[in-house]
């Protein structure tokens, strides 16, 4: 028997949990009273944790063109079909999708293989969510402002999409203590008529919430409860955003749209104005909502301070970490842009062999670039998820096809190479939750058969590609030290991620990590990592749901 601290990892929250492991890969999990993000609370998903231990379906060895092989054949052939595809059609020619159920450690390596060497920034990964971007634009670093402790100190809680309720149900257990405790009010916009217990409901209409949130924008704007000396000082409006967001969010408007009463829409205007400490909760996956919240806080001054900011809420697991570590198509690492001097650096700091340029394509666009023959080769990790529909038709459009993954499902036999990996409860690294949080995901179990890291398989494709002297990786120890050492290389103090204090962090360190959280209190003093230190309102279209962000 043994007691182990680790994450639960099914979903953005970040719970910790404490599990008692026995024989024949029984365990019982119980919440971690200790961590910060749920304080011992756990919802129904972590069930999955249990079920995830048996081995029925799992892919217990390699398989190569429908045969099984060993792993130094399966690396051998992975490494000279990618290096042919490359060589046959450029760098361009190769996409990564990236999966649920993914740590920091895996990511990384994954990015830095992707980026640095294959040369492609075409990565598929729907659970970086859309937010980043707007976050990007505003305030000129993908930061979360948010810390799930500011939920505990505010006076009023916008949930602005219900299901998030449902999606998240330990952060809701953490808005009605504060109702309980503080006497915090929860306002809650909802379509679906969901029972969550508030002390104001707005049924608005599907897909209006971010007209009413930019509504009250507006609001704020004419009856002058604006922060003006914080904008003055803090905060940069493009021209004729007033005049171009009167545009179909005056009351009437907004009323008709969200089939709410003007004096409803009129009583949460009210009160939301009448509250400092606010905290506004959204879905990660909406960029006018995002937006809308964004430009709220800020043209209102609530962020940067205790109990007041917008927090965007992600549906998947360790979203941070992936933005993190820049595996997505739009972004390098350590929050880096496609830059000049950012793609030098972080050529340099890899010592790339051939450094990915330009963004890369995602999604649709992707699927598009695979069925026209421009992109030849696909390397999926991860639990497939909500993306499988989108992998089993990428899988079927490229002649070179790898998926790491731990189960046998339906169709996989059409997959050219299968590499097994790890289920959550096997993994071993770091995460990000929501809120900035980094918390140890510790192995429960050994792995079985000849299951290996999705880090791993990768730094040995990458050694048996030529590179080995980038990728020396031995235990995710000493990926983290890199991950780290990267955010702070040559950063001055203009990017908040900056996770230098860990740089020299000693393996036994590593293995006794705590839950820690980086970036302290963002934007505390007004001053915001862009030119001028200034934050940006973004235009809001006047189409509900909708941004200017691109």
């Amino acid at each position: 028997m043994a007691i182990i601290r680790s994450q639960c990892g099914q979903c953005s929250i970040g719970c910790g949990i404490r599990v008692v492991t026995g024989e024949g890969r029984a365990l019982a999990v119980d919440g971690d009273k200790t961590h910060p993000a749920n304080g011992g609370l756990l919802c129904g998903k972590a069930l999955h944790l249990e079920r995830s231990a048996a081995l029925d379906g799992r892919l217990l060895h390699p398989v190569v063109d429908g045969r099984r092989q060993r792993w130094d054949r399966a690396i051998a052939q992975a490494a000279q079909r990618l290096s042919t595809v490359i060589a046959r059609h450029g760098p361009g020619s190769v996409a990564l999708h990236v999966g649920e159920g993914m740590l920091t450690e895996d990511i990384y390596v994954a990015n830095k293989l992707m980026k640095g060497f294959l040369g492609s920034a075409h990565i598929h990964a729907r659970g970086a969510g859309a937010a980043g971007a707007v976050q990007m634009a505003a305030f000129g670093e993908d930061v979360m402002p948010a810390a799930y402790e500011d939920i505990d100190r505010a006076d009023i809680i916008l949930l602005t999409d219900g299901h998030l309720a449902q999606h998240h149900p330990v952060l809701l257990e953490r808005v009605q203590a504060a109702r309980q405790d503080r006497g915090a009010q929860l306002v809650v916009l909802d379509a679906a008529g969901l029972a969550v217990e508030a002390d104001l409901h707005l049924p608005v209409a599907p897909g209006s919430a971010a007209r009413l949130v930019a509504g009250l924008l507006l609001h704020c704007h004419d009856v002058g409860a604006l922060d003006d000396a914080y904008m003055a000082r803090s905060v940069q409006v493009p021209e004729g955003l007033w005049e171009e967001l009167r545009r179909g969010h005056d009351l009437w408007s907004v009323a008709r749209i969200c089939g709410l009463t003007p004096a409803a829409i009129r009583g949460f205007y009210d009160l939301w104005t009448g509250q400092r400490a606010a905290v506004t909760l959204y879905p990660d996956t909406d960029v006018g909502l995002a937006t809308a919240a964004i430009d709220l806080h800020l043209a209102t001054g609530r962020i940067g301070m205790a109990g007041a900011a917008p927090f965007g809420l992600s549906g998947a697991s360790n979203g941070m970490g992936l933005r993190e570590v820049g595996c997505t198509a739009g972004q390098l690492a350590a929050h880096r842009d496609f830059t000049p001097d950012a793609l030098a650096d972080m050529a340099r700091f890899w010592g790339a062999r051939a450094m990915a340029q330009e963004r890369g394509l995602t999604g649709d666009t992707l699927l598009a670039a695979m069925q026209t023959g421009r992109i030849r080769a696909l390397w999926s990790i991860g639990d497939a998820g909500r993306d499988r529909d989108w992998l089993k038709q990428a899988r079927a459009a490229v002649p070179l096809s790898i998926r790491s993954t731990s189960h046998m499902e339906a169709g996989d036999d059409g997959w050219t190479i299968l590499l097994p990996s790890p289920v959550w409860i096997e993994k071993d690294g770091t995460l990000t939750g929501t809120d900035r949080l980094v918390s140890r995901q510790r192995r429960l179990f050994d792995l079985p058969g000849e299951a290996k890291p999705d880090w791993w398989a990768m730094t040995r494709v990458a050694q048996a590609m030529g590179w080995g002297d980038a990728f020396h990786y031995e235990r995710p120890a000493d990926i983290y030290r890199e991950h780290v050492r990267l955010t702070a290389y040559r950063n001055d103090g203009a990017r908040l991620l900056n996770l230098k204090r860990h740089a020299p962090i000693s393996n036994p360190a590593y293995a006794e990590l705590t839950p820690w959280r980086w970036g302290e209190v963002p934007f505390d003093e007004g001053r915001f990592p862009t030119g001028d230190r200034r934050a940006r309102l973004q235009p809001i279209s006047v189409q509900a749901g909708v941004s200017a962000i691109p």
